[in-house]
């Protein structure tokens, strides 16, 4: 289940940071882009990122197998699933509902790696299907299970299906194995988060259910920093369709078959050193759920959930990305009521992350956040620093949302040095990816200008938008 919590719209804070919201603005393909170089044109076509396959990974067999069961045998609620569950044979898939126009080529797209790089025969169908995504109104899901983005149930085949069905065919830990599932997606929302919903819940129909703060490298991670399957992911899944696995085998004798499974789908884990990671104690999950998920608490109560997940890190002393993550949804929190302490919280996350090449694309989000503060500070250099480091981990991980706003952050950081072609050039960059990133027009001209409104020179003016009319 791909959750609402951490972190997952990068523009919510920013816009906080600013002390306003999207601004309204006309909808539809008229819709106009005020404020490239006093000029008006309209919005850039959408930009998308080109196939590609993911990087191995690059952590131990040993450390991995000890992931593989946890995914496997546990639910995300922390129930135990008493044997493994899979499709056996080949599996068809089917799509239902108002499908989004993205959303065709990017299921081509993850279709095509799961079979490349997972081994799992699978192919869309016209016809009744073993597995069923259904778009449908976000307000309808919300209303039935508001704590998801998109979700994933077995046994069905329709959300009518899921709306009559008993509790016990929806229920993982009574199958045996894998017959029917459903996937269900919000058809208004953006365009990424259709596809990052299309690549986790598809996993998650196919393979491991469980989502562990721990793993670095995974959709299978409730912070929703990786949105695209991973060469972890992969891995994992392509375990999970070994030919020495099958349906109903317990625990144990999983255990005992999967280290030679790694060893030979992935030799180099072999030879690289790693002890199994410190599991992650309830305790942290219930207070990054209570400061990040959805609720009426106020942010001092949410501020003290993040300090007892950091208290927790601090005693058993990592620096991994749980560690980081805390810090970073500290400065989340803080931005606006604190500027100072989210600086700080934002730096202890980067350092954090910087420390470890795995953590990456978490370092990248974290100088987001920094340069943001920068910019409002109105420190162009470092803007540009933070920007230049980040925006090619933003492109590798394919996420168009984080790259939108790593641009628009340097093009606000050039309007202030007085760079008005560079400045009009990488908003224009900027928006072609903000189309994929964060969906409508009216919706992308109210992240510009909310974008806009940290610029301290913009706010310096009797209408902080005025140079964008």
């Amino acid at each position: 289940m791909r959750a609402r919590a951490a972190l997952a719209t990068l523009a919510a804070g920013l816009f906080a940071l600013a002390g306003c919201g999207p601004a309204p603005v006309p909808r539809g393909p008229d819709a106009r882009l005020p404020g490239l170089a006093g000029t008006h044109v309209a919005l850039p076509p959408m930009r998308r990122f080109a196939a590609g396959r993911a990087s191995p990974p690059a952590r131990s067999n040993r450390q991995m197998a000890q992931d593989f069961i946890d995914l496997t045998f546990h639910l995300e609620t922390g129930r135990d699933l008493p044997v493994l569950t899979r499709f056996e044979g080949p599996v068809t898939l089917a799509l239902s509902g108002p499908v989004p126009a993205t959303a065709a080529a990017d299921l081509g797209r993850v279709l095509a790696r799961l079979r490349a790089e997972a081994g799992i025969d699978i192919a869309r169908t016209d016809g009744p299907a073993a597995i069923t995504i259904e778009f449908l109104p976000r307000r309808t899901m919300r209303a039935q299970v508001p704590q998801a983005a998109c979700f994933v149930a077995p046994g069905v085949s329709s959300w009518g299906e899921y709306r009559r069905a008993r509790a016990d065919t929806l229920d993982w830990t009574r199958l045996s194995t894998r017959t029917r599932a459903a996937i269900f997606i919000p058809d208004d929302i953006a365009p990424q988060e259709v596809r990052d919903c299309l690549n986790e819940e598809l996993a998650q129909a196919l393979g491991p259910l469980n989502d562990l703060f721990r793993l670095p490298d995974s959709v299978f991670n409730d912070d929703n920093i990786h949105g695209v399957l991973t060469g972890f992911d992969m891995l994992m899944l392509r375990v999970t369709y070994a030919p020495e696995l099958q349906s109903g085998m317990g625990p144990e004798a999983v255990a005992a078959a999967v280290p030679g499974i790694l060893a030979r789908l992935n030799p180099r884990g072999e030879r690289i050193g790693g002890a199994p990671t410190d599991p992650t104690p309830r305790a942290f999950v219930e207070a990054i759920d209570e400061a990040l998920g959805p609720g009426g608490r106020g942010m001092g109560a949410r501020r003290a959930a993040i300090g007892r997940a950091i208290d927790i890190a601090e005693r058993r002393g990592w620096r991994d990305t749980r560690a980081g993550f805390a810090w970073l949804a500290l400065g989340r929190l803080s931005e606006v009521a604190d500027p100072s302490a989210a600086y700080e919280a934002f730096s202890r996350a980067a350092a954090i992350y910087h420390a470890d090449p795995g953590l990456a694309l978490q370092g990248a989000h974290a100088d987001m956040e920094l340069a943001a503060l920068a910019l409002t500070q109105g420190q162009p250099a470092a803007v540009e620093t933070l920007v230049a480091g980040a925006l090619p981990r933003a492109a590798a991980a394919e996420n168009a949302a984080l790259l939108a706003t790593l641009l628009m952050l340097r093009a606000e950081a050039l309007q202030i040095e007085g760079q008005e072609s560079a400045a009009a050039a990488a908003r224009l960059d900027s928006l072609g990816w903000a189309r994929y990133g964060f969906g409508s027009d009216a919706d992308v001209i109210g992240w510009m200008r909310g974008m806009a409104a940290l610029n301290p020179v913009r706010g310096q003016t009797p209408d902080r938008f005025a140079s964008l009319q």
